[in-house]
């Protein structure tokens, strides 16, 4: 009882005697200044995620807390947690004479240290320093050890604090840091986790229920433990009548109450997203912690995402995601081997639209569920991509176009050729391999000459390798840099190999969404953007990423890219990819080595979708396979993506106007002499594309 008694005298008088001079220098100067944050910390709270159209798409946080006004709350919760935690508090100052006499007695008594001391006010100070340790266990743990020094310290601030601070705002600020269990941080939290609505509108009952917890949340869970919960909450009753807050009527009234309880389980993060939209919600989560609008380093802008009080506002349509997750849902089963994703961008703007895949949002394997998002770069929560294949070639065309080369340019385009050499932004490469590599077509007949507009149609490889060599790998890769594509998927740089031009770097949905973007917005490369908006709870805004569009090729260029990627749709590999009211599109097909990814890549004037097929790691061959009940002897972009496309664009397009691309005047090449007498045209003539759909 001596040692008890000692300490807690020695932790009290130290600081209380310190305002008539008779502690060391030190401690005195240590009265001048109290951080600010601890008159208004800056508390953690949640952030509320919406989309275009002002729906909730998730609530996200590191701690569930929505801070409130004294106004806002209980009379009968800030009355409760006063009897019960300190009912002197609006009569000592912050540090309580009698009720250290008292505990001293209470221990004495006990032969325990069982009675503490500690006012409201001080007890807010120690919720402070906690909150401000955050996630760092070594900083929570300091900030709770039950040492002289920490008590001393405590009680500097405390008594600084009610210098500064009325006491009832004081009592409001402890009411919104307090934890009361399961989650819940502060009042408003607590509320509406145990009983489903606004603190302002709990009953005596309720209010005494919550007052209750804070001595011991765990203890006291009225869910785990409601005898012992609805017990605490009696003698809370009891103090409220000894305080002459209420009648001993009412707390007969109110003992007599159940619980109550309308308790609602923690939701929280990107996994409670609604149906289909986590991977969007993860999305904005990895641009607030890499975007520097955010703050200056990785730590900043954590920090200020962990604190979250924030309202952002993105650029999700929900119809177009709708038709999004409705057509990879439908088209692939979340038990097939292989899984799918679309990810859909606005032509002019860079708006993320709509970010679907066929496998759910969340940590359940057994249920087919993940949480990396194959519609994006690994650095934003993706994994290392797939290889776009023959979506790739539209890029090798738009470099050539600005080069200088004709919309009709013509190559022999042979059924094979060897790699040849070709000029590097640093030098050359060559073909230095035994035997030397050699790129074939898809199919025996396919061999030219061919011109542009039938070589993409037929997504012919030697032509485009062709095309390459006299560009130079140095133009394919800038042209690649200015649509966006700076490295590949997994953050490695992009190779300047001759086998670029068929797509064997690896990309990710979300990439070559606003490739095609670019082209259906006449050469205006926009980068992605996911936030347009962002708030404080309070209504202040909050500096977003603004958007950044600058012109990556001429309106030329872009008016042939659309007659040839048109061309594409109406006579070559995506012919049977029309949509439903007959609107005019263009795109591209593309199969990876090995049947391992195969890709559609299209747009109209007013929205570009990127769809891929394959499996998740990258690892599953598809030939003699069964997608959605579907057997298929081997799968291509026509016959795989491009069914999910095209249902994708009939349910975001319809009802919009149709919209015409602005397309260039290529002429087909004239019939050339057959040697045996018999005219032909210059490889297969339009309409008649020859081949395996690429």
């Amino acid at each position: 009882m001596s040692v008890v008694s000692g300490v807690l005298l020695a932790g009290l008088a130290l600081p209380a005697v310190g305002g008539i001079g008779l502690t060391a220098k030190g401690t005195a100067e240590g009265f001048e200044d109290i951080p600010d944050d601890f008159k208004t910390p800056p508390l953690t709270q949640a952030t509320q995620i919406f989309d275009a159209k002002g729906g909730l798409i998730a609530k996200v946080y590191e701690r569930d807390r929505t801070v409130i006004t004294a106004d806002q709350m209980s009379p009968s919760m800030r009355q409760a947690q006063v009897d019960i935690e300190d009912a002197r508090f609006y009569e000592h100052g912050a540090v309580d004479l009698k009720g250290v006499l008292r505990a001293i007695s209470k221990n004495a008594e006990s032969g325990t240290a069982s009675q503490g001391a500690s006012t409201l006010t001080q007890q807010y100070v120690k919720n402070v320093n906690v909150e401000k340790a955050g996630d760092d266990q070594a900083a929570v743990l300091e900030a709770q050890r039950k040492t002289l020094g920490r008590k001393i310290q405590e009680l500097k601030v405390a008594i600084k604090l009610e210098e500064e601070l009325p006491k009832d705002q004081i009592l409001t600020n402890y009411l919104n840091i307090t934890y009361y269990g399961n989650g819940a941080y502060g009042v408003e939290a607590a509320s509406q986790r145990y009983f489903g609505k606004s603190n302002k509108d709990l009953t005596v009952a309720e209010a005494a229920t919550l007052a209750g917890l804070v001595q011991n949340p765990s203890q006291y869970d009225p869910k785990l433990h409601p005898v012992a919960a609805q017990n605490r909450r009696n003698v809370v009753l009891d103090k409220m009548v000894e305080n002459k807050h209420i009648t001993a009527e009412q707390a007969k009234e109110a003992k007599a109450a159940p619980l109550g309880l309308n308790f609602k389980d923690p939701q929280n993060g990107c996994i409670t997203a609604k149906a289909g939209m986590g991977f969007f919600c993860d999305y904005v989560r990895h641009v607030v912690k890499q975007d520097p609008v955010f703050g200056k380093n990785a730590a900043d802008r954590k920090k200020f995402w962990d604190t979250g009080g924030l309202n952002i506002y993105t650029t999700l349509d929900p119809d177009k995601q709708a038709a999004a997750q409705n057509a990879v849902s439908s088209n692939v089963r979340v038990t097939d081997s292989v899984s799918a994703a679309a990810t859909m961008v606005e032509p002019g703007t860079g708006k993320i639209l709509a970010m679907a895949q066929t496998r759910p949002y969340g940590l359940a394997k057994d249920k087919n569920q993940t949480v990396v998002n194959l519609n994006v770069d690994a650095a934003m929560g993706g994994g290392n991509g797939f290889q776009p294949g023959s979506t790739f070639k539209p890029i090798v065309a738009a470099a050539a176009l600005e080069a200088g080369l004709p919309p009709t340019q013509e190559y022999s385009a042979p059924n094979k050729l060897e790699y040849p050499t070709m000029k590097t932004c640093g030098g050359t490469w060559k073909n230095d391999s035994r035997p030397k590599a050699v790129v074939p077509n898809e199919s025996s007949g396919e061999k030219g000459p061919y011109q542009l507009k039938m070589a993409m149609a037929l997504s012919v490889n030697t032509y485009f390798v062709q095309m390459e060599q006299e560009i130079g790998l140095c133009e394919v890769k800038q042209m690649a840099n200015k649509l966006g594509i700076t490295t590949k998927a997994s953050g490695k740089p992009l190779e300047e190999v001759p086998a670029m031009a068929l797509g064997v770097e690896e990309m990710s949905p979300l990439t070559m969404a606003n490739v095609y973007a670019t082209f259906a917005a006449q050469g205006t490369h926009c980068a992605p953007i996911a936030v347009t908006r962002i708030t404080t709870v309070e209504g202040k805004d909050v500096p977003a990423p603004a958007g950044q569009c600058e012109k990556a090729f001429s309106e030329d260029t872009a008016r042939a890219l659309n007659t040839v990627l048109n061309g594409v749709t109406e006579n070559g590999t995506g012919k049977d990819l029309g949509l439903d009211d007959g609107r005019q599109i263009a795109g591209k097909t593309g199969t990876s080595d090995k049947k391992r990814a195969a890709w559609f890549s299209g747009y109209t004037p007013q929205l570009a979708t990127s769809v891929w097929l394959g499996g998740p790691d990258g690892g599953v061959e598809m030939r003699n396979i069964r997608i959605n009940g579907d057997y298929h002897t081997e799968v291509f972009g026509a016959d795989g993506p491009g069914p999910i496309w095209r249902d994708a664009m009939n349910g975001a397009l319809r009802g919009t106007p149709k919209q015409r691309l602005p397309l260039a005047d290529i002429p087909d090449p004239a019939p050339k002499p057959d040697p045996t007498g018999t005219p032909s045209g210059t490889g297969s003539p339009a309409g008649t594309p020859t081949g395996p759909q690429h």
